[in-house]
């Protein structure tokens, strides 16, 4: 396998975390998929105090 290049921020970024960069455990979740429950539980609520 090639080696992956990495790129460094310059000194003025030491202590900042690139998350890019950071362990990837965990769900992998569509941006998508939240944009699509947001706006689906915020018709919810509106349908809510429509009827009552």
């Amino acid at each position: 396998m090639a080696e992956e290049k990495k790129t460094y921020m310059p000194q003025s970024g030491a202590g900042l975390i690139r998350y890019y960069d950071a362990d990837e455990k965990g769900a992998k979740i569509s941006p998508y998929l939240i944009v699509g429950a947001a706006a689906g539980f915020s018709a919810f609520v509106v349908i809510l105090n429509l009827l009552g």
